[in-house]
């Protein structure tokens, strides 16, 4: 059975939606601002711009924003990009890792539509 299937299952359905209403061509803020309202509708707990910070050898080192957190087990990083690169996934496992978090969705809003992959680490 896949980790959080079932979460990042109804995740995947509010990002089509909110590509659905909005298109392509929008900065990536209006996206996480429509998706986090989208997830509120469907009765989804979810946060934006979590602060995650990362430890090296029991000190702090440096502190990131996470774009989204949802249900406090899946992070959701949005971009809004002509393409997704090795770069933006990398970015995500590095979230995902700082935050502890095993499940992760790489979401792009670009046309002709919404791409979105799927990270578990």
């Amino acid at each position: 059975m896949l980790v959080e299937e079932e979460l990042t299952y109804g995740i995947r359905g509010c990002v089509y939606e909110v590509y659905r209403q909005l298109g392509a061509g929008f900065l990536e803020k209006v996206y996480e601002k429509a998706l986090i309202r989208e997830l509120h509708l469907q009765g989804v707990n979810a946060e934006a711009q979590v602060p995650l910070k990362v430890e090296y050898k029991g000190e702090v080192v440096g502190e990131y924003l996470a774009g989204i957190l949802v249900e406090a087990r899946v992070l959701v990083e949005l971009k809004a990009q002509s393409e997704l690169s090795k770069v933006h996934e990398a970015q995500l496992v590095n979230y995902m890792r700082a935050s502890g978090k095993k499940v992760g969705l790489l979401v792009n809003f670009t046309h002709p539509k919404a791409e979105i992959r799927r990270v578990v680490i």
